[in-house]
């Protein structure tokens, strides 16, 4: 019996610490996508992470890069958050983002832990959603 509590009670421990993490991952990219709405792009840019920040130097050229490229992005109408996923060491977060239009786009964010909290290595393009689904 007390193996038994002791294997629910760090089930339990990890499973508090992935959805932590998950709050976080997920705060992490909500607030870039309300800086970006408010075109604060110096705000923005603090939630990439040091690669992206080095790749586009600065966050004027980091917004523009937002702005042309991901526009769903820039100005989501709705944001839902689907999978966590650990693939070869590297965490993804799975993203839902309604556009203007009412077009859905599935994004998928590699994060990356550093010592300051979550950031931002990149957002790939999955394709488009239903967004009834």
């Amino acid at each position: 019996m007390r193996r038994l509590f002791l294997v629910v009670s760090l089930s339990a421990g990890l499973a508090t610490g992935a959805l932590a993490q998950n709050a976080e991952i997920e705060a992490n990219i909500r607030a870039q996508m309300q800086a970006f709405q408010a075109d604060d792009f110096v705000t923005a840019f603090t939630y990439a992470s040091p690669g992206i920040q080095t790749l586009f130097r600065t966050p004027e050229n980091f917004g523009a890069m937002v702005r042309n490229g991901y526009p769903m992005v820039w100005r989501p109408a709705e944001v839902r958050f689907l999978d966590l996923r650990q693939i070869d060491g590297q965490w993804w977060q799975k993203v839902m983002v309604v556009d203007g239009d009412g077009r859905a786009h599935i994004l998928d964010y590699q994060m990356e832990q550093r010592e300051s909290g979550w950031k931002i290595n990149g957002v790939l393009r999955l394709g488009n959603a239903d967004p009834a689904a």
